[in-house]
């Protein structure tokens, strides 16, 4: 296993014991070995955000979007990570274009697949 695994697998351990200090730190000595590992970004947003450290949970986040386009469960992430900053316009937004982006993956497998409910969508 490569260190940077090594540190990630290390984090996510950390963070399902919530101690997410400790996963911070080993989700970031990943990351020096590859800033632009969307799982690592992921999982260090979460751990930021579950850490009360809303306004770093949100760069990483936003970096992780821009690195991840079409990763619905960056947007989830992103849209708690609002919510938590009391920002819900924004929040809504983000979860909308999650919802919208498993819904294009839905489409790849189930081309008659609805839209989710509420979205309004141009058939």
């Amino acid at each position: 296993m490569t260190d940077k695994k090594t540190h990630y697998m290390n984090g996510l351990k950390l963070f399902g014991a919530s101690k997410n200090e400790e996963a911070i730190e080993a989700f970031n000595k990943a990351l020096e070995e590859d800033p632009e590992w969307s799982d690592c970004l992921q999982a260090l947003s979460m751990a930021l955000m579950n850490a009360g450290r809303f306004d770093e949970a949100l760069e990483k986040s936003l970096k992780n979007t821009e690195l991840a386009p079409n990763d619905p469960l960056a947007y989830t992430s992103l849209s708690m990570i609002y919510q938590r900053l009391e920002r819900i316009d924004d929040a809504e937004t983000a979860q909308n274009k999650a919802r919208l982006l498993s819904w294009k993956a839905e489409l790849k497998e189930n081309p008659d697949a609805p839209p989710p409910a509420g979205m309004n969508v141009v058939q």
